[in-house]
Parts: structure tokens; C-alpha cells; sequence
């Protein structure tokens, strides 16, 4: 499902105009994106968590040379689903 799709659902599902559905998708994807970016945490009770995780500095190494590389320190957008989502995904995937 793409962005077009789910507002499609959301329009149908809530007898909304597509117009509003998509503001109202946009709005939500843009806070949610602004408040990680901000460094805070975003849980959706059930559904989930985004946050910002930071990851350390680790030596790598170059698939074609081989060679020994220090990939440096990050801070990369993750997601942990909840519970209900883990079930629903679970249940209708056996």
C-alpha cells in the first residue's frame, strides 16, 4: 500500500473527502516525523513506537577493496510495533 492508497482507505473508512483524508495523513506523518527529528519519542499505544536511535561508531570494512573502515556514529528513525499490531500481524500471516 502507498500513501495514494492508504488515503483512499482512510476517505472510504471514515467518509471523509480525499482532500481531507490527505491533509489529515500529511499532518500526522509530518509530526510524527518533526517530533523524532526533535529527539523525542512518538508511542502509539497498540499500534507503536518511533524514536531516534543512536548507533555507535563500529569498524566495517569495504566489500570491494576489503579493506578495514571506521563507519562513524549515528543517529538513525526506528520504529517498534506494539502489541496489537505484533498480534494482528501474527494472526493473519499463519
Amino acid at each position: 500500500m502507498n500513501k495514494g492508497e492508504l488515503v483512499k482507505a482512510v476517505a472510504e473508512r471514515t467518509k471523509i473527502t480525499l482532500k481531507e483524508a490527505d491533509a489529515v495523513i500529511s499532518a500526522v506523518f509530518d509530526e510524527i516525523q518533526d517530533t523524532v527529528a526533535g529527539g523525542e519519542k512518538v508511542t502509539l499505544v497498540g499500534f507503536g513506537t518511533f524514536e531516534a536511535r543512536k548507533r555507535a561508531e563500529r569498524e566495517g570494512r569495504n566489500p570491494k577493496t576489503n579493506e578495514k573502515m571506521i563507519i562513524p556514529a549515528t543517529v538513525a528513525p526506528a520504529f517498534s510495533a506494539g502489541k496489537t499490531f505484533k498480534e494482528a500481524v501474527l494472526t493473519n500471516n499463519k
